[in-house]
């Protein structure tokens, strides 16, 4: 390699994706089944509204759009939060408190970039680029590792003396847990925020699989939650806590390929990351956030979650017992995501790497 040029290694899913092209791997080749791309079918599912296959375009669609994003797409997505977890709250999104960034990984990326000369949190394990985007940002940031995955360590209380005894400005964590699949709500999530709230540090959540939650009835069989999990529901005044909110359609709405994220935040964040944005990006593209409009829309958005959640409930379910079967342990039982955290002790060799 050039000497100019730093080492970046292949992510673990697009190392595997590579070593298989190598070998003729063609995506849609019913030869192959691609195991390891983190991303959701896209076609049908029962009980899903039809897909989204045309957009009529305005004139000013043909232009640079607004760095954070269209007003009208950032409002669809202050009114869905306000909805579906902010019912009856006095502090409520606007637009303002949003910016539509070109998927998720680019939204993480401006918010790191925004953040000042501190030490951030984070778990383990957790989403593989976040290696990467916090060694991007140093030495301005310094990553400290808080907690370790099915350990006594994750509990709230646990998690919050971390965050106070390393003096942490902000901490860095996905809910529902990628790869995990554990999920912090209801009090325990408010318990968390209020937390945090009391030793001054930022709360950057990641909840592209919020909707990919699982409950288990009284026989212990798991199948899909009532409702999705957010951080937005504890927030107690959206432009005064320091919570920040990644989501998108990539993985509730399954448009991958549409790379439509977003950050809700307080608006002073928000005013901060679209400053970043105007020298890392350039803005969101106008053309798939007319798009986006759609399956934004609360009779098309509803009936998709609802979806999925059942669906992934039974694929979840399935998984857990056939790898179970196999021989694999699972300590961390899935609540959330379409992960299974495994553990290959217990196989015969050479099999237990």
């Amino acid at each position: 390699m050039s000497t100019h040029l730093r080492e970046v290694p292949l992510a673990g899913m697009n190392f595997v994706l590579a070593g298989a092209a190598a070998r003729g791997f063609v995506s849609g080749d019913p030869e192959w089944i691609n195991l390891g791309q983190g991303q959701p079918e896209i076609g049908a599912l029962p009980g899903s509204p039809e897909r989204i296959t045309n957009v009529t375009l305005e004139a000013g669609d043909h232009a640079y759009g607004p760095v954070n994003g269209t007003l009208a797409l950032r409002t669809a997505v202050a009114d869905y939060y306000n909805r579906t977890y902010r019912h009856g709250a006095a502090s409520r999104y606007s637009a303002a408190n949003v910016a539509i960034v070109a998927g998720g990984r680019l939204a993480l990326n401006r918010a790191m970039a925004a953040l000042g000369t501190v030490d951030v949190g984070y778990m383990l394990p957790d989403y593989s680029a976040y290696e990467d985007i916090l060694d991007r940002n140093a030495p301005r940031i310094t990553p400290i590792a808080v907690t370790e995955a099915g350990s006594d360590a994750t509990s709230i209380e646990a998690i919050g003396k971390a965050v106070a005894d390393a003096g942490l400005r902000a901490l860095l964590m996905s809910n529902p847990r990628n790869p995990t699949g554990e999920v912090i709500a209801d009090d325990d999530l408010r318990a968390l925020i209020d937390s945090l709230r009391e030793c001054g540090c930022a709360l950057l959540i990641d909840e592209f699989y919020s909707h990919y939650i699982y409950e288990p009835d009284a026989s212990g069989v798991f199948g899909p939650a009532a409702r999705p999990v957010s951080a937005a529901e504890h927030v107690a005044d959206v432009d005064a806590d320091h919570v920040l909110i990644f989501d998108g359609l990539t993985k509730n709405a399954r448009y991958p390929g549409w790379r439509v994220g977003w950050i809700v935040g307080p608006r002073d964040a928000i005013s901060v990351i679209e400053r970043v944005g105007q020298a890392m990006d350039g803005g969101p593209s106008q053309v798939v956030q007319r798009a986006a409009l759609a399956a934004l829309q609360p009779s098309y958005l509803d009936k998709e979650t609802a979806a999925v959640r059942a669906a992934f409930a039974n694929k979840r379910n399935l998984t857990v017992a056939g790898l179970r079967a196999a021989g694999i342990r699972i300590d961390v039982e899935p609540r959330g995501t379409f992960y299974v955290w495994g553990s290959l002790a217990d196989m015969p060799a050479p099999l237990r790497t």
